[in-house]
């Protein structure tokens, strides 16, 4: 089925939907994430795998909120037009020339000798969804996500053609937006993991003291590693679309 058909079966039925749900679109795929991350934590021949998966996971989570965020911010897009099948291909084309990029900037850092930050270039899509512990992977976190963007928002325009280098170009073309957008971004994932840190800190206390049942204390667990995560996702997508929108406005 085509964009356009769907589009018109769209106007032509009236659509019910419940907004609260609107914003947990992208709950599923950070579960399977976390998930594929726990199998990736313990290692063998299977992390790699669980790796590319959490990664392709987060994408596809970042994508419905970024439709979301794009239409809150005022703006139209048709990326909730596309199917399942759709939105998959797209965003595993978009995985492998996001892993193009953050391997050759791991590789860069270890040419010029920064061991230290060469591995969190690898995080680069983790840490959209995920907290990070250096306070470079959390900025460069914040770039790869203005990149996917721009990215996504492009193969709408192009016809589904997925082009990092036109993405690299036009996110210099725009730095003075986006460039503060990437910036306070990366400030807000620092401040965001601040405020993780303690509520992780209180919830293990909880753990060690409370006689609430397992079941309630798992609960808690839940809720705590997803809302943050949904949190940080939102954050991103508002910021970036924000500062996008700010840079088309003054475009024009």
């Amino acid at each position: 089925m085509t964009v356009a058909l769907r589009r018109s079966l769209r106007t032509s039925v009236q659509q019910t939907e419940f907004g609260p749900f609107r914003l947990l679109l992208a709950l599923p795929w950070l579960v399977f994430a976390a998930a594929m991350r726990v199998i990736a934590f313990g290692g063998g021949g299977v992390a790699l795998p669980a790796i590319v998966m959490a990664d392709l996971a987060v994408l596809q989570a970042f994508l419905a909120t970024a439709t979301r965020s794009i239409e809150a911010a005022g703006g139209q897009t048709g990326l909730g037009d596309l199917d399942f099948l759709e939105q998959f291909q797209l965003m595993r084309v978009v995985l492998w020339r996001v892993v193009g990029l953050m391997l050759a900037a791991t590789m860069l850092l270890l040419g010029i000798g920064q061991y230290e930050l060469a591995p969190s270039m690898l995080l680069g899509i983790d840490g959209m969804a995920f907290d990070l512990v250096t306070v470079s992977g959390k900025f460069w976190s914040a770039f790869v996500a203005a990149l996917v963007l721009l990215i996504i928002v492009r193969a709408e325009r192009d016809r589904g053609r997925v082009a990092v280098f036109a993405a690299l170009r036009e996110f210099a073309r725009r730095w003075y937006w986006l460039g503060g957008a990437v910036i306070v971004l990366g400030i807000a994932y620092l401040g965001l993991g601040l405020v993780q840190g303690w509520v992780r800190s209180a919830i293990w206390n909880f753990w060690q003291t409370s006689e609430a049942s397992q079941f309630i204390k798992n609960l808690i667990y839940f809720v705590f590693i997803f809302g943050f995560a949904m949190l940080r996702l939102w954050m991103t997508l508002l910021i970036l679309t924000y500062g996008l929108k700010q840079s088309c406005a003054h475009d024009d």
